[in-house]
């Protein structure tokens, strides 16, 4: 896929879904300002719809559906807030979507895609495994399957954030983004290296989780094995043949990887002191900006907070266990 047919698909993207989205504040961080000497802000996509960027992506996709697809239905495969997003961005375009989750999926998660509708198949084994039964569902019944990733549709949905973000932070320096299937970083991506290609794109990882990055080291997408992990919005394999490996193999500038005790560490300072919630996926970002903040010191630098779909029961056991 060539970069500006990421730009290109952003912008329409954006005309398309701006009535539908919530425009999400970029919150400035004054304690992680001050702790970095940075000047650090927050994209809150913590509080789009469903709680995730996902919906962006999501509606984006329902709304680019013709009549005979939305009358087959639609299938999707995630561990919670792509279905969330699919299900809330069906009922504006008159779709139910089916979603198939792994066994491994979050309980609060999976209570929130039933509440908004999503008809549920549960799948034995992990986020890969729930992705190759709904894409082989998908082509056995003749529906849409809708990526929660490898879809220029769903990245272009995504791309948005970056809009956003270039209009609203003036001389931005680096981007910290939580990486999964690529969906989210190649789709920002994508639109600043249009834009503003000076942007340093950082890719964040946790340690137990980091299939893209693997893949772009090896040179091709590979199975990468797992170790749980906080951050479940980002678990999981990469779709052979995604159309996300090449713009993230070539527009993120930097890697940064992540322990499980960084990422409860980042829980609890956006707690604490920016009073916000949020799941492992969004700790992860902001994990990786703390870990390497000392090179940005002096610099304007934007964290996006993916999400903040996470059980309270699991959230206060996180902190509460955060010496």
């Amino acid at each position: 896929m060539k970069h500006a047919d990421i730009y290109k698909n952003t912008i329409a993207a954006y005309d398309r879904i701006q009535d539908h989205i919530r425009r999400t504040p970029a919150e400035k961080s004054l304690a992680l300002s001050a702790e970095s000497g940075a000047e650090v802000y927050l994209k809150c996509e913590n509080w789009q719809h469903t709680g995730s960027f996902k919906f962006r992506g999501a509606i984006n996709t329902m709304l680019s559906l013709d009549s005979a697809a939305k009358a087959r239905g639609v299938i999707t495969a995630s561990t919670g807030n792509h279905g969330a997003a699919c299900a809330m961005a069906g009922a504006a375009a008159d779709v139910v979507p089916t979603v198939y989750v792994p066994e491994s999926c979050s309980p609060a998660k999976l209570k929130n895609m039933q509440l908004l509708g999503a008809n549920i198949e549960r799948i034995d084994g992990d986020a890969f495994d729930a992705e190759s039964a709904a894409i082989e569902a998908a082509k056995a019944q003749n529906m849409d399957y809708i990526s929660p990733y490898n879809d220029i549709r769903v990245m272009a949905g995504q791309g948005t954030i970056a809009v956003e973000l270039n209009q609203d932070i003036a001389d931005l320096d680096a981007v910290f983004i939580a990486v999964g299937g690529g969906g989210l970083i190649a789709g920002i991506a994508g639109y600043l290296h249009a834009v503003a290609p000076n942007i340093e794109i950082v890719g964040c990882w946790p340690e137990n989780a980091q299939a893209m990055h693997a893949s772009i080291k090896a040179g091709e997408i590979i199975d990468s094995p797992e170790k749980p992990t906080l951050s479940d919005g980002t678990a999981g394999g990469i779709e052979p043949g995604s159309i996300t490996f090449e713009p993230c193999a070539d527009l993120i500038n930097r890697h940064v990887l992540v322990e499980e005790d960084e990422i409860v560490s980042a829980m609890v300072e956006l707690g604490t002191n920016d009073r916000m919630m949020v799941e492992g996926a969004a700790g992860v970002a902001v994990a990786a900006f703390r870990q390497v903040a000392g090179d940005y010191k002096g610099k304007k630098v934007a964290i996006v907070l993916c999400g903040r779909n996470i059980a309270l029961d699991k959230y206060l056991s996180i902190v509460g266990s955060h010496e």
